[in-house]
């Protein structure tokens, strides 16, 4: 089974994407969270995460691979994107229902991840023009399908050079918003002019306030006008916790006007115990 955790990818995302891409950005100023979901196969409904209506909150579906997603042997489908998250409680009739009962709640998909079956998910395009073509036509079905907004890249493994994933992600991006497919797209670890979704929980474990405001000052200043979105992992594995001082640092970057949103990896994702439901709020109120 593919896993939650993401792992960072040690690429400057600038030096992969083109300059003169656009993605459409985040409004400024905004409150923006963001929540992974689905791949870990727990039951869990978008109804089981407590939504703050004065942000705008995104699901982000986990994942869709261009692997079979029937054979044991999980094997690459020349870039025919499947769905690989929990459908059966994340459906296309759960996704309007959510977006229906709170008008603040957008759902995207997340593409790659780490790993499928035993094996680890590779972008491994045999060209580019065949993988963008399959992959558009896939997807478009698949975020059709389920009413979604938006696309999120989080491959981690790769059999192809930098160049080659760039103009492969560049062109899946500007054609699904050239068609209206989506209305925005986010990267992850990479970065963009749009929101970086970056990856803090894998530094160290044991991160202090400092070290961790240090790393953001200095991953925003990497990612070259990127709205980097604060991170943790809710198994504390990495990085700085909740009860370490992770909302102290919120509290200290959105005093500096620097906290553009709050990006949770829930490792287990989601036992609907009080602590997972306590540390979801406490991102939505970040004072």
């Amino acid at each position: 089974m593919e896993s939650s955790k993401l792992l960072i990818a040690l690429f400057v995302f600038q030096v992969f994407f083109p300059c003169h891409m656009s993605i459409q950005a985040a409004p400024e100023n905004s409150d923006l969270f963001r929540e992974y979901i689905g791949a870990e196969f727990n039951n869990v409904k978008f109804t089981d995460v407590p939504i703050d209506s004065n942000v705008e909150f995104h699901f982000i579906l986990s994942f869709a691979i261009d692997y079979d997603s029937t054979s044991g042997s999980h094997s690459p489908t020349n870039r025919k994107f499947n769905v690989f998250w929990d459908s059966d409680n994340l459906s296309p009739s759960q996704v309007s229902s959510i977006k229906s009962t709170h008008s603040n709640v957008k759902v995207a998909l997340s593409i790659g991840g780490d790993s499928v079956g035993d094996s680890y998910a590779y972008f491994d395009p045999s060209s580019v023009d065949s993988w963008v073509s399959n992959a558009v036509s896939s997807l478009t079905n698949i975020i059709q399908e389920y009413h979604m907004d938006g696309i999120d890249i989080d491959y981690e493994h790769f059999n192809a050079d930098p160049d080659t994933f760039t103009e492969c992600i560049g062109k899946l991006v500007k054609t699904l918003k050239d068609n209206g497919v989506i209305s925005f797209a986010s990267i992850a670890p990479f970065d963009d002019d749009d929101t970086v979704n970056f990856q803090f929980y894998a530094y160290d474990q044991g991160t202090t306030v400092s070290q961790f405001i240090s790393y953001f000052n200095t991953q925003s200043s990497n990612y070259n006008g990127g709205k980097v979105l604060a991170s943790f992992i809710s198994d504390g594995s990495g990085g700085l916790t909740p009860k370490n001082g992770f909302f102290t640092a919120c509290s200290r970057l959105k005093s500096e006007n620097k906290l553009h949103g709050i990006f949770v990896c829930n490792h287990k994702l989601y036992s609907q115990s009080p602590t997972s439901i306590s540390l979801l709020s406490n991102a939505l109120n970040v004072s």
